[in-house]
């Protein structure tokens, strides 16, 4: 994950390796396009109704994440199909706050383009990527507010 891909025009990959915060917006720049819009999300101090986070433990379905986060940058193209990269990067594994977790990249011709397919690609990951993760903080541990335990999830996933 720490270097880009050498042919074609999407980054999509899953690790337990810093993300390469800064490579991944300089990637996607192109000669044809004109706008960059990158987003990172980073581990911050608090979630819903738990302050004092200490950490996040991301884990996730491997074998289905990249196929997903693959199909999430072929919908934006077909969606903005003057879009030049798209980088969907996911860390998994135990992050302290400030860590980045997720990076989306893309560039295009024009900003609105930019700005709409990078918001397209970090909501379909957020909704359709099988990654979860468990909140750390000072009063104990549970999986975030919006997710079920991964491996009741993995369980309905078997019988696709």
């Amino acid at each position: 994950m720490e270097h880009p891909p050498s042919d074609g025009d999407d980054w999509i990959d899953i690790g337990t390796a810093p993300l390469p915060v800064g490579t991944a917006p300089e990637w996607v720049v192109q000669a044809r396009c004109g706008a960059v819009v990158c987003f990172v999300g980073t581990v911050r101090d608090h979630a819903d109704g738990r302050e004092g986070v200490v950490a996040l433990e991301y884990e996730a379905f491997v074998e289905r994440v990249v196929e997903r986060m693959g199909s999430i940058a072929a919908a934006a193209r077909r969606r903005w199909p003057e879009l030049g990269r798209v980088v969907i990067l996911h860390r998994i594994g135990r992050l302290e706050v400030g860590e980045a977790s997720v990076v989306v990249a893309v560039s295009s011709p024009h900003r609105p383009e930019a700005f709409a397919a990078a918001s397209y690609c970090i909501d379909t990951l957020k909704s359709a990527v099988p990654i979860w993760k468990k909140e750390f903080w000072s009063g104990g541990s549970d999986w975030g507010t919006r997710a079920v335990a991964p491996d009741q999830v993995r369980i309905a996933a078997s019988h696709e």
